[in-house]
């Protein structure tokens, strides 16, 4: 076994390597992921469940109301809806904390929808919309819905907003709503002409109540805070409204017994086709925006010891889990259904834990719609529409809005915002489509190149812009500017190159040498561009060019050729040539660069700022992922980048040796812990010795790890975390812990606390996943008396050049 390479798969499954040990806290290891059924029961029922369901019940029942009346739909059809969501998408969707239920976004769409065909027809149409979002969800199409650019989904939602704004403002002011938003828009002079008072002051009292109850003061306010804002705003209102406006239009709840159901949709199958495939494009979009939102919230939320963490959701399944409701609620007679934000964020903010919280939400909902029919019928249908209206309104993101601006991608967002107001939700996601690739295009074909001679006689060739086949006449044209054997540098401010331009730019570069000329090509820093050169030079193998080239075979190789010609003149093992090629690369091409700097390091000695101790794997260059040069890191790699803790019987003190050197003689100012994804140590480790196995160097060493398994098995120790999520596996798992372990290893070293007491050094915990190039740095690891057991991602540190390509 080589040293931190996997003895398997990184891809091995999660059940085979979760089935060495039992942690009682760990997640479940097949909820759904690999279809392994977990130990412990599927549904239980904790505390945090309970209390959240109750807070989200008292949120749905005014909301889901407050939506049927918006489009004029029966309103037992809203509770039908909220029931159903709670129970069905609750107990079958893949994301645990989604609570499903009747949607804003899709009042519009069944507004129209009931205004065309009738309320029967419309249930048969969320049928047939539940059928095809399962459809989707079974061939896994769920993760290319969230490929649309954002500027359309929340234009799209932005849109909505405005259109149910619009509606309910009409009720709120004592009339009733148009069958369109530009309709509402136009009549609204003439419902302000026709006041009533007592509707718009129930309604004005509504929204005070909803804007100011989340900022009331005092003890007595976060007393009262506990209580939804919008259950607080409707009861208010209910109240005053029995009090001065006894006369005020309230709901009317109809009897069970005379509760419409579907039949089959009739009329033109091109206009029936068009709505199924409206309600399943903005159920699952938002649906699936909402899953992202609240696994985002679940990730930011801290684990409550003894509670398992909530696994990541499922969108296929979730998409399935939706089909299925509004299938269920469509034969109901209950309105079309879609995962909420509102809901879902105070599900996840009172302590939700599980789908118990959801499916519960939904009981106490089918419990209300029979038990409390008289108190429900109380409410004013104006505080119901005032409610809607301002959830429309926050529909209209102000955050989402600068960023699409900032990304320079408002034109998208305001094309689709009107064309949803305007023409519908289906045309304007179309219109939003169209105009989101025609920015593209142009984006794509903006391109300026120019030629400038600078005063040394360098004939600068600057490409501002993406090179595409449409940008080619330009490129040759300027170009062939460039005089013969003149040296140029051609410089590429751009992200993207298609072949067409490259072989139009290579062809006129092996041309120009030929000529005698100079080209060097660089990017929009100034920096030197890797990348095929022409003669002798032009090798598969060349160091320090792009690594995946290294795995070619240099007998076969052009490159063998630009070997120097003494390493070639004498046979030698693939490896020794391998060696002698580098060497003779390093001492053609880098050592003039590094020479002067060397031979500082030489004359004054080293003074290494930190002391890097990491993994020997051979994937980990140190120098490239810590931007680092000669003098600046004092390394030390061994396999599983372990510290002995002072007084172990290994016979090893080599770690101990060099961190006493680096503390006390270097006097470093940090020390970093790396550990890396795939580790082979920590592989073993999970596997275990083999019985009957030899005593081998490579064991003794590796029992250094054992303090890192108990502590990830340990109930006393939570789970370590990675950018807001748990580690995808348990190799990942122990890579983590094994990082906060040793580190605790390095605060029990005399030197290394008598610095810490000191505070004149630092301890830094890290973690680098290879597959995907990315650094995590543990939070709160430098000197403190206990560890966090959180790593966040490590963002590139220029944001401009960033936000320029992605603009």
């Amino acid at each position: 076994m080589t040293a931190c390479v996997p003895t398997r798969p990184e891809h091995t499954s999660r059940t085979t390597r979760a089935s060495r040990f039992n942690r009682p806290h760990s997640p479940p290891s097949g909820d759904g992921q690999d279809g392994k059924k977990p130990h412990r029961a599927r549904f239980r029922i904790a505390g945090g469940d309970l209390a959240a369901s109750i807070t989200v019940f008292l949120i749905a029942v005014p909301m889901s109301l407050g939506l049927a009346v918006a489009i004029d739909a029966p309103l037992a059809a809203g509770l039908i809806g909220a029931a159903v969501g709670g129970i069905v998408a609750g107990l079958l969707g893949g994301s645990p904390l989604l609570v499903s239920g009747p949607s804003a976004g899709l009042t519009v769409v069944t507004a129209g929808l009931i205004q065309q065909y009738g309320w029967r027809t419309t249930c048969g149409i969320v049928i047939c919309a539940g059928f095809v979002q399962i459809l989707l969800g079974s061939l896994r199409a769920a993760r290319g819905a969230l490929a649309v650019s954002p500027a359309i989904v929340h234009g799209t939602l932005a849109g909505i907003g405005v259109a149910i704004a619009l509606a309910q403002l009409h009720i709120v002011l004592g009339g009733s709503p148009e069958s369109s938003a530009t309709a509402n828009a136009l009549a609204l002079p003439g419902q302000l002409a026709n006041l009533g008072p007592a509707a718009p002051l129930i309604g004005a009292l509504t929204i005070a109540v909803l804007i100011l109850w989340p900022r009331l003061p005092g003890r007595a306010g976060r007393f009262l805070r506990k209580t939804p804002a919008a259950l607080a705003s409707v009861a208010i209102a209910t109240a005053v409204a029995a009090v001065a406006a006894p006369s005020i239009t309230r709901v009317d709840l109809p009897s069970w017994s005379s509760h419409a159901l579907p039949r089959m949709p009739e009329g033109p199958v091109l206009g029936l086709i068009a709505a199924v495939l409206t309600v399943t494009l903005v159920a699952s979009l938002e649906s699936l925006l909402s899953v992202v939102a609240v696994d985002k919230l679940a990730a930011e939320r801290p684990l409550v010891p003894g509670t398992p963490p909530v696994p990541r959701s499922d969108l296929d399944r979730e998409l399935r889990g939706q089909g299925i409701s509004n299938m269920v609620s469509g034969m109901l007679g209950g309105l079309p259904l879609s995962g909420g934000a509102v809901r879902s964020t105070a599900n996840v903010r009172t302590g939700a834990v599980s789908r118990a919280a959801t499916v519960l939400h939904g009981v106490w909902v089918l419990l209300a719609s029979v038990l409390l029919v008289g108190v429900l019928e109380w409410i004013p249908l104006a505080a119901l529409a005032a409610l809607v209206m301002m959830v429309g309104i926050q529909m209209v993101s102000f955050a989402h809005i600068r960023n699409v601006h900032k990304h320079r991608e408002f034109l998208v967002y305001a094309t689709t915002v009107a064309g949803v107001v305007v023409l519908g939700v289906l045309e304007g996601v179309a219109l939003g489509i169209a105009v989101a690739v025609a920015v593209a295009l142009h984006r794509l074909a903006k391109t300026r190149i120019v030629v400038e001679t600078t005063a040394d006689g360098v004939h600068h060739v600057r490409a501002r812009g993406q090179l595409t086949f449409l940008a080619v006449p330009r490129l040759s044209r300027t170009l062939g500017q460039v005089p013969e054997g003149a040296h140029a540098v051609v410089e590429l401010d751009g992200s993207f190159m298609d072949h067409a331009a490259y072989e139009t730019l290579q062809t006129w570069q092996d041309s120009h040498v030929a000529q005698g000329g100079r080209v060097e090509v660089t990017g929009r820093s100034g920096s030197r561009l890797a990348g095929p050169v022409t003669g002798v030079a032009h090798t598969c193998c060349r160091p320090w060019t792009p690594w995946r080239n290294h795995h070619c075979d240099e007998h076969n190789s052009p490159g063998h050729a630009a070997v120097d010609h003494a390493a070639q003149a004498v046979t030698r093992p693939s490896g020794t040539r391998q060696l002698a090629s580098g060497l003779s690369a390093f001492q053609r091409n880098t050592a003039p660069l590094v020479r002067e700097e060397l031979a500082r390091l030489a004359r004054e000695g080293q003074s290494p700022s930190q002391l890097f101790l990491t993994c020997a794997d051979s994937r980990l260059v140190t120098s490239m992922i810590t931007s680092s040069g000669p003098g600046d890191l004092f390394t030390v790699r061994n396999v599983g980048n372990l510290v002995p803790p002072p007084g172990s019987e290994s016979g090893d003190d080599s770690v101990a040796a060099a961190i006493e050197y680096a503390v006390d003689v270097l006097e470093v100012e940090s020390i970093t812990i790396c550990g890396h994804s795939g580790c082979g140590a920590m592989q073993a480790l999970l596997n275990g010795p083999a019985e009957g196995g030899a005593d081998t160097p490579l064991r003794r060493w590796l029992r250094h790890g054992t303090p890192s398994l108990r502590r990830m098995k340990s109930r006393h120790h939570p789970w370590a975390r990675i950018s807001g999520r748990l580690p995808t596996d348990v190799v990942e798992q122990l890579c983590l812990t094994n990082v906060v372990q040793q580190l605790e290893h390095l605060r029990s070293h005399e030197s290394v606390k008598r610095r810490l007491a000191e505070g004149t050094l630092e301890l830094h915990g890290m973690y680098f996943h290879v597959g995907e190039a990315q650094a995590y740095l543990l939070v709160d690891g430098a000197g403190v008396g206990e560890t966090s057991e959180v790593f966040d991602r490590v963002a590139p540190s220029s944001h401009t050049e960033l936000e320029d390509l992605s603009a």
